[in-house]
This record gives C-alpha cells, structure tokens and sequence, in this order.
C-alpha cells in the first residue's frame, strides 16, 4: 500500500520470507543480538496490512567494553545525539531523563545512567554503553574480530581488479592488489556525499544536507558501474529524506541537525513556509515530511515554537533543558524574539500572516485538535508526541515567549537508488545477467522498497538480509 509498482518485487518478497532466516543465523552464531519493540507504529498505521509495534527489532545495547582496543575503529554516532561528552541514550530512558525533575525514581534512573558514563570516561573518550545502530554496528564488529578478520582501516579502494570479466579483487590507491577468493562485496553507503551523483539522481533543492556518514561518497557505485552494472531509474524518491537544520560546531565543521523524532511531533511546535503558513502535518514520518516541503516549495522551512518547548524537548540541536543560547542565536542558527510578529520579521516573513497562523493554530491547541493537518491524529504520530501531555500529545499552545525559529532543508539519511541486484545479491548487468564476482547490499544496491519508507529499519533491515544472502552466494562459488 505505500510502495509503488512491481519493481523489485521479487527482492521484498526474499527480504520477507530470508530475512528471519538471516536473524536467526546472525543471532546463534555472532555476538548479534535483537529484541522486539513492543510499541512503535509503522509510519502509516491507518493503512492496511499495519502495526502497531512487534514489527521492529532493535539491537541489544552493548557494552563498548568488550571491543578493548578495537572499540576506537566504531565510528561515533552524531554529537548532537549524546548527552555530556558522547553518552548514548536507550529510548527507554528518554522520558526519565525528561522527568528527572519531578519525579524520585525517574531521577535515580537518571543517576545511574549518568554515574555509568563517568566510569566509562575513565577509561574512554566517550560512553561505552552503545544503543540502536551504533549498539549494532559494534556487535558486527565483535564478530568480526572474534572470527579473526582482518580489518583494514583507513584504506581507499582505487577500482576493481578483473579478469575475463569476473571480479578478482581490488586495487587500493597505493597501487597494492587485494585478490578476492571467490568475489567483492560493495558496500560502501551509497552516495550521499557525492556531488556529482546528488546533482544527477536528487532534486536540485536538498544541496549539501545529508546526515549520512562524510565518506558516503558513491565510491561502490563507481566501481559497480565501471565494471558494468546499472542504476536503478525508477524510484519514487532516491533518498532517504529527512528535514535538517543547518550550523557549525564548536570546532567549526559544517553540520546537520536530522528532525527526525525529537520535535517536530511534539505539543508547542508548528512548521511554516516562507509566507509564514502551515503547510503540512509537523508529526508525519521525517520522509513524509520532506516530501511536502517539496510538494508545497517550503525551502526553507522554519519551525517555530516557544520558550517553554523549547527547554522541556529541545529544538534541533538545541537539546532540552539548555540554559544559554547565546552561541547558538549569535551563529544565526537559533532565531529568538519576543513576539510572534517580531519573529517573523527577524526570519522575512509577513508578520500578519504568521500572527494569523499561529493564532488558529493555538485556538485548536486548547481543544486538543488540529482542525488544519490532524496533527496527532494516528498512532505513530502519537507516539512520536508526549504521553504526559493531554487531550492531544502532539498539540499544545505557542504563546509563552520568548519564541524560536530554526530553519528546515530537505535532508536526507542515506540515498536509495542503488545497484541493480537479483536475490542473491548479485550486480546486474544491462542485459539482467549477474556480473561474476560482484555483489552489493547496504544503500550501494538499490531500495527494494522503491524509495518509499513505509516503517523503521527500512535501510538496516535489507543490508543485514542481503549482506546475508551474499554470503550464502559466495559460500557455494
């Protein structure tokens, strides 16, 4: 119901019925560990064939501990998701730290917590406690070690070696030869940081806003091309979409701030475009969401709220219960003012347009319903908006100021047009014959769900399965 077409239908109907055969062998034979989220919606849970929770699987969080020295090759997850100098937050303790204030056993949680990433700093320079994809990037890596492979870090891969049009091995930038057994995996991100391949596959409006990891740079693609393989032309969407915000780091490095779960979806919080007018539901899925700025030319967008939201959820990378916002107004980053007519001002909006906006919109806030989008009209939004407040948890007043602005581009999270593969993985050729010795999964092949995101996982769920199916493939060459 939400993915469009029969292209790659053979691959989702292998990604339904291999990939608990995947979990399972990756659970009983690695360090790999999951366990289902009991209440997480799919992204559209009105529709058909939807859930509610069960559907998700989440990494076991880990301790960082037991990589010893290895645990410096995990790459970090984005500062501006940690707390006190890269602690990591498991999603059930987000709401005790949101409550440590007022009430006892949510602030001893809090302390523990805390206390944990102080012993940790002894010894590292972040936490060791890992969650979500970082939790699961480290179990790969204990396997990995475990088993004995060697890693190499640190290493570019100049092209793909060939011989009578098989893929042998590779060749690295200093010239030395790798030669592969039995074939190469490309498994590289996809192209996120590539402005060549952005410029040909996404809209010319996102520019450089991606959260994806700076060496996502399509150097995967390149090679698979090269060695004759083909993009995939027909997604709906070629990326993962997100809105982000845009700022710099202390340390001076450009940055993006993913909107994803943190405010948007929350009481206090309206979206408008550049004429100061709503233009969507701010609690829809982060892809859906980027869509209708697309949809209704809102780049940027600003998302608005006051000073009372803005210190219990945060606001971008403002993080919640943040006292000075100095730094943060001064860079042009955060917008403040002390009315709503002034805010628009500082952001060149019409005053009288975005007064009129935020009236009505406040008008329902006291009623609990969104008379213009239905914001907080489903369960995922629901979920993604604050249980203690009622009757709506995603609707609530703007009106105590002062009030806040930050604007919002069209993001993404990773790209999905990929590698054209069959179900073993396989790179494909023009003429749809396997490319011998050649393989792809992860964001280098391309989305089996068309560029349609239609619940969590959608990007870690097919690289486990299809990274598996590759092994299983190579184990038989």
């Amino acid at each position: 119901h939400t993915v469009p077409g029969d292209l790659n239908r053979e691959l989702r109907e292998t990604y339904l019925t291999r990939a608990p055969e995947a979990i399972e062998y990756l659970e009983s034979r690695t360090a790999l560990a999951f366990k289902p989220v009991t209440f997480y919606p799919d992204y559209y849970p009105d529709l058909p064939g939807a859930t509610l929770g069960g559907r998700v699987l989440e990494p076991v969080p880990f301790d960082g501990r037991e990589l010893g020295r290895h645990f410096s090759l995990l790459r970090p997850p984005l500062p501006e998701f940690t707390l006190f100098g890269g602690m990591m937050v498991d999603r059930a303790d987000i709401p005790h730290f949101r409550k440590a204030w007022r009430s006892p056993r949510s602030a001893l949680r809090v302390a523990r917590v805390v206390a944990r990433h102080a012993r940790d700093r002894l010894s590292f320079e972040r936490g060791a406690h890992l969650v979500l994809g970082n939790a699961l990037a480290a179990r790969l890596l204990k396997a990995v070690v475990t088993l004995g492979v060697k890693l190499r870090t640190s290493t570019q891969v100049a092209s793909l070696a060939m011989e009578e049009r098989r893929v042998a091995g590779v060749v690295l930038a200093d010239g030395t030869h790798l030669r592969a057994r039995r074939g190469v995996v490309l498994a590289t991100g996809g192209f996120s940081h590539d402005a060549e391949l952005r410029a040909r596959y996404l809209p010319a409006e996102t520019g450089p806003s991606s959260a994806a990891c700076p060496t996502n740079s399509g150097d995967g693609l390149r090679f698979g091309l090269a060695a004759g393989g083909r993009m995939v032309e027909e997604n709906t969407n070629n990326a993962y979409w997100a809105p982000v915000s845009r700022f710099r780091r202390a340390d001076g490095a450009p940055a993006v701030y993913p909107h994803s779960i943190t405010d948007r979806g929350k009481p206090g919080f309206v979206a408008v475009d550049r004429r100061g007018q709503r233009f969507t539901n701010e609690a829809v899925s982060y892809h859906e969401f980027v869509q209708a700025m697309f949809r209704a030319h809102a780049i940027p967008a600003y998302l608005i709220c006051d000073r009372a939201s803005l210190w219990k959820y945060g606001l971008g990378a403002v993080k919640p219960f943040t006292v000075s916002l100095g730094a943060r107004i001064a860079s042009g980053y955060l917008a403040r003012a002390s009315s709503i007519r002034a805010l628009a001002e500082a952001l060149g909006i019409d005053p009288e347009v975005l007064e009129a906006t935020v009236l009505r919109y406040n008008e329902d806030a006291r009623a609990g319903f969104d008379r213009a989008f239905r914001k907080g009209g489903n369960a995922y939004e629901k979920y993604l908006g604050d249980a203690d407040h009622t009757p709506n948890p995603c609707v609530g007043p703007i009106e105590q100021g002062p009030f806040f602005a930050v604007a919002l581009y069209p993001g993404d999270l990773g790209t999905s047009a990929g590698l054209r593969t069959n179900a073993n993985a396989q790179v494909l050729d023009a003429a749809g014959a396997p490319i011998p010795g050649l393989y792809a999964c992860g964001n280098d092949m391309s989305s089996i769900m068309n560029g349609a995101y239609p619940g969590p996982g959608i990007t870690l769920g097919p690289a486990l399965a299809y990274g598996y199916m590759a092994g299983l493939h190579l184990a038989k060459e």
